[in-house]
């Protein structure tokens, strides 16, 4: 893949194609590996998002994949997936843990491709492109293209993350912040639709969700007298099933936990309110978290 301009071509391809190709993919069923439909939680919500998705998991046969995609998706996974081990090493170490701590707990599993296609909106003042939500996993790792739209709450402000040519954005999402016991925090984000197509594709790390399945909680280390767990225990399924009952989509499963433990070690009854904005990865930038990760992903992958 010569750039990250490659995959949002590819999608703009798949998603340019007359419908009677893409029916063959259209499907509300998550369990399938490869799959198409719009606004996937229509059913679910209050609301429906203006957007169309493409979504694969990323362990997959290549064959799966639709010609029109196939080359530039099964680079983009090898590439994203790398990219999410190195992040997930860079956030284990701001922790104040050994740098292949939240691999260990296998936090960078359970990994899905979600492309995104948000059809011209003739009135994008009456629309919106995805109402507001925390992500429901570890980590996300978005491109877009140069549109924008994108726009996360801080201080009680939308504010617009703009598209950077070669750069990513990567979100925490809820479930980091319960294993981090709040010393990270998922983020609330929108996208507003726009006059013109919009396109993004993001990688979301889930964790394990493959049998036997894990139970995520804080981290045993970074507990103590005076920062006591803030979460209960959950496992990634629960987790995703309050998620999406409930209409909010903000960090559902938070909201149940309680400032007191019990002697299990789970909690019960309080409110987390997430307000960290997303971090922005600059590729042609000389930052020094940038230019850490990079060197994590060539010593890693020789890429």
């Amino acid at each position: 893949m010569k750039d990250l301009g490659d995959m949002i071509n590819a999608v703009r391809k798949f998603n340019e194609q007359d419908f009677d190709v893409k029916k063959e993919l259209y499907s509300r069923d998550a369990s399938r590996r490869v799959r198409f439909n719009s606004s996937h939680d229509l059913f679910q919500s209050q609301t429906a998002d203006w957007r169309d998705t493409f979504s694969v998991s990323m362990l997959i046969d290549p064959e799966e994949l639709p010609a029109v995609c196939r080359d530039e998706t099964v680079e983009f996974i090898d590439q994203i997936g790398k990219i999410g081990d190195a992040l997930f090493e860079l956030l284990s170490e701001a922790l104040g843990l050994k740098p292949d701590h939240l691999k260990s707990i296998e936090c960078n599993k359970g990994r899905t491709l979600v492309c995104h296609y948000y059809p011209a909106c003739p009135e994008p003042e009456l629309a919106m492109g995805v109402t507001k939500h925390t992500d429901n996993t570890f980590l996300t790792v978005l491109v877009e293209d140069e549109t924008g739209g994108l726009q996360v709450l801080h201080d009680n402000q939308w504010v617009g993350v703009q598209p950077i040519p070669g750069g990513l954005v990567a979100n925490i999402g809820d479930l980091l912040q319960i294993v981090s016991n709040d010393k990270f925090k998922s983020n609330v984000h929108r996208v507003v639709p726009s006059r013109v197509p919009r396109i993004s594709v993001i990688g979301f790390f889930a964790g394990r969700v493959a049998p036997p399945a894990r139970l995520y909680g804080p981290i045993k280390e970074l507990l103590s007298e005076e920062n006591p767990p803030k979460c209960k225990e959950v496992l990634v399924s629960e987790y995703v099933a309050r998620f999406f009952k409930k209409n909010s989509k903000i960090s559902p499963a938070l909201k149940i936990i309680d400032s007191e433990a019990t002697d299990n070690g789970r909690v019960k009854n309080s409110t987390v309110t997430p307000r960290t904005p997303c971090i922005r990865l600059l590729f042609h930038a000389v930052s020094t978290w940038t230019h850490e990760m990079l060197q994590l992903i060539n010593k890693r992958s020789n890429l």
